[in-house]
């Protein structure tokens, strides 16, 4: 009898070697559990997705992270971040945005969903020695605490320019604003104009702003839409600068009502040693009616021979495996 437990068990386990062998596509989503506003990085060869945790504003008291080697296979690191380590944020912890700098990481969140100038919350600072954390809070307040040209604080982007300045783009509300943040990411620095916070709002924002640079140009992508309705989508521009102006162009991303609704509220990775593109975004699956169901996905993103974005075909497949060795 044990000789036959023994036998069955080494069947078991090549079996399901064998099964991880055949997975060749990440599959959609790419890991468990209800998680939207995917940012996603890559550090250290390794890719990265600080999400939301989809949930009711009470609830979201803690942000966790998931890494993997080839795109496929996901590792969860719990609480990277936690409102218990933040002294004025006590819920709707949002929309991380992180950077690496100096050897140190940078995450950007949004809590509390303030509604006007009266109430406490905005846009804060955390900091790690690593990616998975524990991060703490960099300047025991918020850096944007309260609204200007109409954007609530919410939904920050960091983003690095060519000569090395970082900006922070953020706002909901259907306002966005770009600001420039200091080298100690504690403080924000006017413009040689005297303007701390301009608007770059395009036709059709909402929010969920996300910014890269492609052969020179600046490509400014935002949400569209409810995030709770079918209509979510991601519309982009192109510019010659961060500061625009941001012509609209039209919608890259949207759901397919064949295999999910809502899809919105993304980041983007790019593999520069292949010349790979992804776009990582959340979408609600179709059997789900609650709002905060919503999962993290990937697809592929590419462009066309005038450097426009093409259609994201949005699939239940994913994309295929691709480490960065």
């Amino acid at each position: 009898m044990k000789f036959l437990r023994t036998l069955l068990f080494f069947a078991l386990s090549s079996a399901s070697a064998a099964i991880a062998q055949q997975k060749i596509n990440s599959g959609n989503p790419i890991f468990k559990g209800w998680y939207a506003d995917p940012e996603a990085v890559i550090f250290n060869k390794q890719y990265w997705v600080y999400p939301t945790y989809s949930a009711p504003y009470k609830e979201q008291v803690f942000l966790d992270a998931f890494s993997s080697n080839d795109l496929l296979n996901w590792k969860k690191h719990p609480h990277v971040l936690d409102t218990a380590g933040v002294k004025w944020a006590n819920k709707a912890m949002w929309a991380p945005a992180i950077v690496e700098k100096d050897r140190k990481y940078y995450l950007f969140f949004g809590a509390n969903d303030i509604q006007s100038d009266k109430e406490s919350g905005g846009i804060g600072v955390a900091v790690a020695d690593r990616p998975e954390g524990p991060y703490k809070d960099h300047i025991g307040k918020p850096l944007i605490d309260s609204f200007h040209n109409g954007a609530q604080p919410i939904d920050q982007f960091v983003f690095k320019d060519k000569d090395g300045q970082y900006y922070i783009i953020y706002g909901g509300w259907q306002h966005c604003n770009i600001a420039r943040l200091s080298t100690d990411f504690k403080t924000l620095i006017p413009f040689k104009d005297g303007i701390t916070y301009k608007e770059i709002t395009p036709e059709g924002y909402v929010e969920g702003p996300y910014m890269f640079v492609r052969n020179g140009k600046y490509y400014f992508m935002w949400s569209e839409g409810g995030w709770t309705g079918p209509d979510y989508s991601v519309a982009y521009a192109i510019a010659d600068s961060p500061m625009g102006p941001f012509k609209r162009i039209g919608k890259i991303l949207k759901q397919d009502p064949g295999i999910a609704r809502g899809a919105g509220h993304h980041s983007v990775i790019y593999n520069r040693k292949k010349d790979l593109w992804y776009i990582v975004y959340h979408r609600r699956p179709l059997t789900e009616t609650d709002g905060n169901h919503r999962e993290t996905c990937i697809d592929v993103m590419s462009f066309d021979e005038k450097g426009l974005i093409k259609p994201v075909v949005i699939t239940k497949e994913g994309v295929k495996a691709q480490r960065l060795d």
